[in-house]
Order: C-alpha cells, then structure tokens, then sequence
C-alpha cells in the first residue's frame, strides 16, 4: 500500500549502468523488475530463497478481525469490504498483472503477465498474458478483462484513479498483450507499476446473478464473486464470519512467486466487536492462532495466560528492513481551525512522546520525524546542494524557517522542558489569534472556544490519545476523543467529517512515486475516499510530488523526495508518532516455518505450513477436539 506496499524504473542501457538501475534496452521484454537496482533473483528467478519448495499444504489457520463487514467489492467508495479483500491489489481473490516480492523493495515478479516492455521514453508499455492464467471456472484471462478492469477500477476506485492518473487508456495489440498509454513521458516508475493493476472477471461482472439480475461493479454485494487466486469464498456469516478455502488446481501454483506459500487449506476470519475482545479470544485459542502484536504493554506484561506458560503460544519478534510508516495525529485541514499552519505546529510543541514512551510503551518505541522514515529517502539537516536548487523557486511561498533551521521535533525530557514546550506551543496560538481567557482557549476577536474532537475506532485509542488531550487541556483548549463503531469511522474517514484523527499511517516503498498523489496532492483533497485524509491543498506539495514521479534517476529521486519531505513536515500537517522497526508476533504452536523470513516484510505468513499432529493435538486440548 500501504498498505503495502509501489514502485518501477528503467532506462536506457548506458542510465542503468551509471546510475545503478537494472540495465535493459527500451522496448526489451523483462520479467523480474526493480526500481531501485537489480533484483537479486534475476531472470531465473525460481522460487523465493527463504521458502521451502515442498512445504505441504494442509489445515486451517484462525485469524480475528475487529469490526463487521457488508461487502465483497472492496473497489468501490462504498460498504466495509470482508477480510480478505482489500481496495487495492488482489488480497486472496484475485491476481494482480504482477506480484510485488515479498523480500526485496519496489520489486515485482510474474503473475497473470509473464513479461512487459516499455519504450525509451516512458511514454506506453506492454504487457504480456501468461497463456496459462485462468479463472476459477476454467475461462482463461483475457486482454478484454485487463482492458475492462483498469476502465472500471480508475473510474470508481480513488485509489487507483490517482495512481494511474497518467495513463490514458489500454488496447489490444494481440490476443495476448496489452498496451497501456500515458499522456506525459518521462515517468519512470509508470510502466513498472501497473504491474499492480488487479484483474476482474469482465464476464462475470457484466452476467446475471443466481436471481438473473444483472451484476454492477459499481454496488456493493454479497454475493461471493468469481477470482483467479490461490483461495475462493467457501463460506461466510455477514458481519461476524468469513471462510476462504484454497483453489486446489489453483493455475499459478507453479509460478516462482508462489512456490512454497500459501499452503493453507482453509482461512477462516472471525469478527469481533474490539480489541479487547479479540485479544480474550486469542488467548482462549480456536479463534486467532496468529496475532501481531502492536501494544507495547500488552506484549510487555499481559502474555501471561496458560496456553503461553505451557508453550502452546510461542512470542518472537521478526526485524525488519522496509521504510517505517509516517503514523500521526493527522489534523483534518479542510476545518476552518487548522488552516493555520502556527495552530498546527502548535499542536506538534503540545504532545509529550518522550513520557507516553516512559510510562506506556516500556521505552519500546523510536520518534518519528519523516514521512519517509528510514532509508536514504528521509530529509536531515539543512537544504543544500541539489535539493536547495529544487526547493528554491518556492522560497516565497515556503517557512523561512525550512532554509536556516534544521527540523527537530520538541523533546520532553525534563520538567523544564515540558514547560518550555507548552510556553512554545501557547505563544504560536497567540500569533494565530487565540488567547487564554479565564482557562480557556478563545479566539481574540470572536470568543469562540478551540474545540477539538479526535477520533478513533477502537478503545485503544483512548491509550493513546488520552496523554496527549491532557496536554492540550492545559492549554485550555477543548479537546475530546470520540470512539465509533468500524462502520461510522469508515464513513467518516471518507467522508473527512473529523478533526482529527486519534492514529493513522501512511506506508512509504523505497522508491515513492505515483501513489504521492493520493497521499498529498490537491486534487485528491476533496475526493471522497482518497488517501489525503488531512486534506492537503498546496501548490508547492502538488510541484514536489511531480518532481519526485518524473525524477531522471535514483540521486535525482532521493534529493527530490527529501524536498518533498521536508515542505510537509515544516508545515505541519500531522503530529508524528512512533515505529518500532520490528513485527511482534504471538501464534499457537502448530506451525512449521522456513528457517528465516524475509527481513523486507519482517514475517511472511503464507510461507509457513500447519504440523497436522500438533494442530489436532491443540484442538483437543483447547477446543475439546473440534
């Protein structure tokens, strides 16, 4: 996505071998792709090093959701899509043209297309069909369903709508390849990424259902849809339960990507109403045999129930390699109230990380200060170089503040300091026009109170939230957290009815691009369903994003990501949270895995394979053998 997870580049020979990208003549077949060097399978590419080839199948694996779902078309700005479907990609249902590997970065490997082309000026590519890809009832894929998909998807998904804003449209150039058209040259990555592009059944969709009504891609629905993945909907309880079995003549099963993973029978979702909840379930077993865990305390001090003592539930913790993801308090800048950039740095001087990290989190968690974290894309320092020459044209309309003082976030390690913060963070409001009046934060010329309601979708957001209320409490402002069910957040997020939202996060790929402008730019602002939910609206951002997708090559996309960086973060959009730099996982003892996992992703559980023995064995112990 994000989420996870972007990518592609190439050039000409002689730009590949200087600048470090994988060398290939324009218009040259490639399979095995990257953005930012070669991968190291290349094109022989036969199955993921950390894989075992012959991990059997077999069993089922639990997993617990938190909410409700009433929908199976997750492309669609409407309804709350089942686990196992997800708005951008295939999730178990459908294949992509491509597959994004799953232990390099802004890489892709084969999938329905077994190979795509491009020319020298990014202006078109090709992709090729594998002659093998078939739906689940036996019709093969089709360039009419590729076609039909990428028309249907950019006109009613937001998502895919700006990540492929630049291409005009696809054609068939044979029974087996299809030409997709951009209407600007120059972007780089464009080819690679419609790699990404999810494959619908065209037939299906435009056919009757078992009523003889007449099927509509732009509704939701719960009647299980047609696929071309490694699973299929078996069965399902709306709201509360989803089964997904796997396809045994399943056409891809040989492919390089898929060779030694997904070897579950079964996956079977349960839905609980929140954490707390599902949490209670995890522990009893039956429910949930993996878990990642994302609270510090929990992992800290509650893994203390039978089945943990006894060596049922194993912990272990999985490092990772990816860029961290920019998790915030993300302010909703369409409000009126934040349209002020000093309020919303305000803001960022009143929240304490420092003693949230003390007291609630164990001291597990790092700060984060990019919207890039980690990698060479995250902005330090000072502007210079190449990136002052690219920040320079927008001087006057850019903080003074980002060309003379290096970005640092408040700091709350000591009493004094946390006084000095909130005296920071009061004297911005007052040159924003806010003034303490009897206890209260007012504006000085209207009396109207500051009021300010986060929101949030779990009970757990009032741990994380809480810390930072008080503060602003004490600066007198009115600040509040309300907690909606999965369904009202949902619509409320599209819909940007909110000030600001208790957590969020955007995943970032090694080498950013398209997607950008679903993040941050302007037109996404006021499409209901984007992913710009602080509703950005800035010229120098939309300039900035544009640079960083036409970069000439990877130096070039570095400095201007760090341009890109380093404008949000002076003005302020989001107050950063934390990253931990690992995947904390809890699952029950009946599985088997590879001897190492892929760092990039931190764990990959479809590579893991059920130990029939000890799955019965939990099962009787726990479940009194069902």
């Amino acid at each position: 996505m994000t989420v996870s997870r972007t990518l592609l580049k190439s050039m000409l020979a002689a730009i590949f071998l200087t600048a470090g990208f994988q060398a290939a003549r324009a218009d040259e077949w490639r399979t095995t792709s990257s953005l930012i060097g070669e991968s190291k399978y290349g094109d022989n590419f036969e199955h993921y090093d950390y894989v075992n080839p012959n991990a059997p199948k077999g069993g089922t694996v639990n997993r617990v959701v938190i909410g409700t779902y009433d929908n199976f078309n997750p492309y669609i700005v409407q309804g709350s899509p089942a686990a196992g479907l997800v708005g951008f990609g295939g999730g178990l249902l459908y294949d992509t043209l491509m597959e994004q590997a799953t232990d390099e970065g802004s890489t892709s490997h084969p999938l329905i297309a077994d190979a795509y082309k491009y020319p020298a000026d990014y202006s078109s590519a090709t992709y090729r069909l594998d002659p093998r890809a078939k739906w689940h009832d036996g019709q093969p894929i089709t360039v009419d369903d590729v076609i039909w998909s990428f028309q249907v998807l950019k006109a009613n998904s937001p998502l895919y709508n700006r990540y492929f804003e630049n291409v005009t449209d696809a054609v068939a150039v044979s029974d087996r390849e299809v030409e997709f058209h951009f209407n600007q040259k120059g972007n780089r990555e464009l080819p690679k990424i419609l790699g990404d592009l999810v494959v619908l059944p065209k037939h299906w969709w435009e056919g009757n259902d078992a009523s003889g009504k007449k099927r509509d891609i732009t509704k939701t629905t719960l009647e299980p849809p047609l696929g071309s993945a490694a699973y299929k909907i078996a069965s399902f309880k709306p709201g509360s339960e989803i089964i997904w079995q796997r396809v045994p003549d399943y056409w891809g099963a040989k492919l390089s990507v898929k060779i030694g993973r997904e070897n579950f029978d079964k996956q079977r979702f349960s839905y609980f109403l929140d954490d707390n909840a599902g949490w209670q379930a995890f522990t009893k077993g039956g429910f949930e045999d993996f878990r990642a865990e994302t609270r510090a305390q929990r992992w800290a001090v509650e893994y203390t129930f039978p089945a943990i003592k006894s060596g049922d539930v194993i912990k272990k913790e999985f490092p990772t390699t990816s860029p961290e993801p920019m998790q915030a308090y993300l302010i909703n800048t369409r409000r009126p109230l934040f349209q002020d950039a000093r309020v919303r740095q305000a803001l960022t001087y009143a929240y304490d990380f420092e003693s949230m990290n003390r007291t609630i989190f164990f001291g597990a968690y790092t700060r984060t200060d990019s919207y890039f974290e980690g990698g060479d894309l995250a902005s330090t320092g000072l502007p210079q170089g190449k990136e002052l020459e690219i920040l320079q044209p927008f001087r006057d309309k850019l903080p003074p503040e980002l060309f003379t003082q290096e970005f640092k976030l408040p700091v709350y390690d000591t009493p004094q300091s946390g006084r000095e913060n909130l005296r920071k963070a009061y004297e911005l409001f007052k040159q924003a026009g806010w003034v303490n009046q009897a206890g209260k934060l007012v504006n000085a010329k209207t009396g109207e109170v500051f009021k300010i309601e986060f929101l949030g979708n779990d009970p757990v957001d009032e741990r994380v939230a809480s810390p930072f209320i008080d503060n602003l409490r004490r600066l007198g402002i009115d600040a509040t957290l309300r907690i909606v069910d999965d369904s009202q957040y949902t619509n409320r997020t599209r819909a940007f009815d909110f000030d600001m939202l208790a957590l969020a996060g955007f995943q970032q790929s090694n080498s950013p691009g398209n997607e950008q402008r679903d993040f941050f730019s302007s037109t996404a602002a006021d499409r209901p369903g984007s992913r710009n939910l602080a509703g950005i609206k800035n010229p120098v951002v939309d300039a900035l994003i544009d640079r960083v997708i036409f970069a000439t090559d990877r130096d070039d996309l570095v400095t201007a990501t760090h341009a890109l960086d380093r404008v949000l973060l002076w003005n302020f959009y989001m107050v950063p949270q934390w990253h931990l730099g690992k995947v904390r996982a809890a699952y029950w003892n009946k599985f088997r895995m590879p001897e190492k996992q892929p760092t990039y992703l931190g764990v990959d559980l479809d590579s893991w394979w059920i130990d029939p023995d000890k799955e019965k064995a939990l099962a009787a112990k726990y479940q009194g053998g069902n």
